[in-house]
């Protein structure tokens, strides 16, 4: 029978504390760093073990790989120790999303039919519908937000997969403004604005050249997904080195694509609204994607190939 795994608990947090948190801890040898919480998290009367963080006591770090092997944790078996907080209330990675993505479906679909009541004054008051009616264009930007949102709806559902079960609850706020309040109130407000850059009927080569760079762009974005999704096993949290669609380029060609196919709905928009949006998404993507380069050549040395851009090449 294989020696068990005795560990010492502190708190991490002095003025938080768990206060029913055991003394020490007594793991199989073969025990995650998910088993050690749902250990710790039983035994200190928390129902939600997601609630708990370990961390390494010499580096300060989280645990933040679930399926890792507490044995292989060099500072934890050297100190003999781990360091555990309770990080509060959690909710899944996958219902946030879901969430985050929703509030732009539920902007470009009220606003529209609000119109007549959010547009009643100023210079480009609504009317009715026969002399302010939506125009083509701004028909076509309402079916390409929904597509795109749709399109992300679905793969958080069917094809993503998350290496973290949840996030702090709170979080939910602050990653859902920015697309609440940019990609859905924001855009659709001046989108769907009589006399905005979007009310024309009449569709230029630069609408058309807009319209396939979006397809063309989603589609990719669409294959690397799937490709990044087929990297990782169902519940695991292993990550492997991209090979598809645009990372001979860069280290997160989904970003790259993400970003082009907006171009597009900016070139025929011509909405500042959708330039503010994306621009906004392009730095938190920007560091994100450097984050990954910064990972995968520290996981795979040699048996990666070192990008310099991460996500638009010659530019980031």
């Amino acid at each position: 029978m294989a020696a068990k795994l005795a560990l010492k608990l502190s708190n991490r947090s002095p003025r938080q504390p768990i206060k029913k948190l055991p003394a020490s801890i007594e793991l199989p040898a073969d025990a995650t760093v998910e088993d050690a919480k749902q250990a710790v998290a039983r035994q200190s009367g928390i129902n939600d073990f997601n609630r708990i963080g370990l961390f390494d006591p010499e580096t300060k770090k989280i645990l933040k790989n679930r399926k890792a092997l507490v044995r292989d944790e060099a500072g934890v078996v050297k100190a003999g120790e781990l360091v555990v907080k309770d990080l509060g209330p959690q909710i899944a990675w996958r219902t946030v999303f879901v969430i985050e993505y929703f509030g732009p479906i539920l902007f470009h679909v009220l606003v529209p039919l609000l119109r007549p009541y959010i547009y009643s004054f100023g210079s480009w008051a609504y009317k009715n519908e026969t002399e302010t009616p939506m125009s083509k264009v701004q028909w076509l930007l309402f079916a390409l937000f929904n597509l795109h949102f749709l399109k992300r709806e679905y793969e958080t559902m069917f094809v993503h997969k998350f290496s973290a079960n949840t996030m702090p609850a709170f979080n939910i706020f602050r990653n859902s403004a920015f697309y609440w309040l940019l990609a859905g109130l924001m855009c659709s407000l001046d989108i769907y604005r009589p006399g905005s850059s979007s009310d024309r009927n009449e569709l230029v080569l630069l609408d058309y050249f807009g319209i396939g760079l979006f397809a063309v762009c989603e589609v990719c974005n669409w294959i690397v997904h799937q490709h990044l999704a087929s990297l990782r096993k169902p519940g695991g949290t292993e990550r492997g080195i991209p090979n598809t669609i645009g990372s001979n380029l860069v280290t997160s060609p989904n970003y790259m694509f993400e970003v082009l196919a907006w171009v597009g709905v900016i070139l025929i928009s011509r909405s500042f609204a959708v330039v503010i949006f994306i621009a906004t998404g392009t730095f938190y993507m920007r560091s994100w994607s450097r984050g990954k380069e910064r990972a995968l050549r520290k996981e795979f040395g040699d048996r990666y190939k070192a990008k310099r851009y991460t996500m638009l090449p010659g530019l980031i």
